[in-house]
């Protein structure tokens, strides 16, 4: 198992990123390998990296176009209001502010649910209230990847509902009779596990103060002259608005994001000549996720195309011995090492369940052990990915002054406070459903 592709290829991967190597550049290297010893040529390789880019290209221009929105809400100082009355609330109460950004985000995944979206919009303004409070931003990028997070792996709307969906699409499609209603019941104990990751990540890990430098960044206002709202304030609101209602609506992030820009542009948040700078400044903000998330798809498309990922989940059940409890951790595992390497939970689940279901099946597994068990597998791995937009979003909004680190300031952070107590509940749940 060890000489698996796909085991050698993350292993790469995540060495290369832990180096602090591009993680661009960590991913074709480690897609590079993965093909080679699948006995796939560099050629083959190569056009099956290029040729499974277009996978997230739908996510990649929605990232830049929000990066253009983010921009334009923030020259309006609409952002900077907000940050100044957050900052009167919070006064200097450092931990209260870490666990009120994770309650924001979780709104992302299910009430208001547009993913990392917000982050670019409210994070840049926050960030000298968060050097004047000397908030260890290794915290604040472990309570923003609990929102992304730990609400669709929960509650049941929104993203959740979707996941949940999948989940349970899966199951049946492999013999095993599952509705939605049972997925939450078995994925609430996994999901424990993450809140209790968050507290140790708030309350003990980060909550030493941690000094940074307060750098002027274009993208942030620094002024507050007007305390009232003015017309580009209330243009910069109609247009997130209608950014978030186009968005629910037509289920296209760009076209919400599109149409958010048509109706600043309309109301005089910016003018015709400004649209350049927009755009070239969301292309800084997010355009770097945007080709990450891109080469990610394609990283995925070669690891698929291995067979790798067969393998490693049909040799889980040569190594078991028929125990549950080996069984179940091997096979979170396996699964932590699969999404680390896809990049994405939901795409996870269809893989694993193929091979999963049948094996728990014939372990003796109820209906909800399986469900926390492919859950969950599915679920590890996305924090702590370098490729996951999990992680990917909270360094967009956090590294604004380049005093963030993906790898060591969000991605090993959330990988050991998430990923290490998923693991734990979750075969504890697998155990006693």
């Amino acid at each position: 198992m060890l000489l698996n592709p796909v085991v050698l290829s993350v292993i790469v991967m995540t060495v290369l990123c832990l180096l602090k190597l591009n993680v661009i550049l960590a991913l074709i290297l480690a897609a590079l390998t993965g093909g080679l010893l699948a006995n796939m040529s560099l050629t083959e390789t190569m056009k099956t990296l290029i040729g499974g880019m277009g996978g997230n290209s739908e996510t990649a221009l929605s990232y830049i176009l929000l990066g253009a929105l983010a921009i334009a809400i923030s020259k309006t100082g609409v952002a900077d209001i907000l940050a100044k009355k957050m900052g009167n609330l919070i006064k200097d109460k450092r931990v209260m502010f870490v666990l009120l950004l994770a309650f924001i985000a979780c709104f992302s995944q299910n009430l208001i649910p547009v993913h990392i979206a917000f982050i670019p919009i409210l994070i840049p303004p926050l960030l000298s209230i968060m050097n004047k409070l000397k908030i260890d931003r290794r915290a604040a990028a472990c309570a923003l990847t609990f929102g992304l997070k730990a609400p669709y792996v929960m509650i049941p709307v929104g993203f959740g509902l979707m996941f949940h969906n999948i989940i349970r699409d899966a199951l049946i499609d492999n013999g095993v009779n599952a509705t939605t209603n049972m997925i939450w019941k078995s994925m609430l104990l996994p999901g424990i596990g993450m809140i209790i990751g968050l507290f140790i990540a708030v309350f003990f890990s980060y909550r030493k103060p941690r000094e940074y430098k307060n750098v002027n960044e274009p993208i942030v206002s620094n002024s507050f002259q007007h305390e009232g709202l003015t017309k580009e304030h209330i243009a910069a609101l109609i247009g997130a608005i209608a950014a978030f209602v186009v968005q629910i609506i037509t289920k296209s992030l760009p076209l919400g994001a599109l149409t958010g820009l048509i109706i600043m542009l309309i109301f005089g948040a910016f003018k015709w000549k400004d649209i350049d700078d927009l755009m070239n400044g969301g292309i800084g903000l997010m355009g770097f996720i945007g080709f990450v998330m891109l080469v990610a798809s394609g990283y995925g498309a070669v690891i698929r195309a291995t067979g790798g990922v067969e393998q490693l989940v049909e040799a889980v059940g040569a190594m078991l011995g028929g125990s549950k409890i080996i069984a179940a951790f091997v096979m979170l595992l396996i699964g932590l090492i699969i999404t680390m390497g896809i990049g994405t939970s939901f795409g996870t689940i269809p893989i694993i369940a193929t091979i999963y279901v049948p094996l728990a099946v014939s372990l003796g597994f109820s209906p909800a052990a399986i469900i926390a068990l492919v859950g969950t597998a599915g679920a590890l791995g996305d924090a702590g990915s370098p490729a996951s937009d999990s992680t990917l979003g909270p360094t967009a909004g956090l590294n604004i002054d380049s005093q963030h680190d993906h790898i060591w300031d969000t991605c090993v952070p959330t990988f050991l406070h998430y990923n290490i107590p998923l693991i734990i509940f979750g075969t504890i749940a697998a155990l006693i459903l």
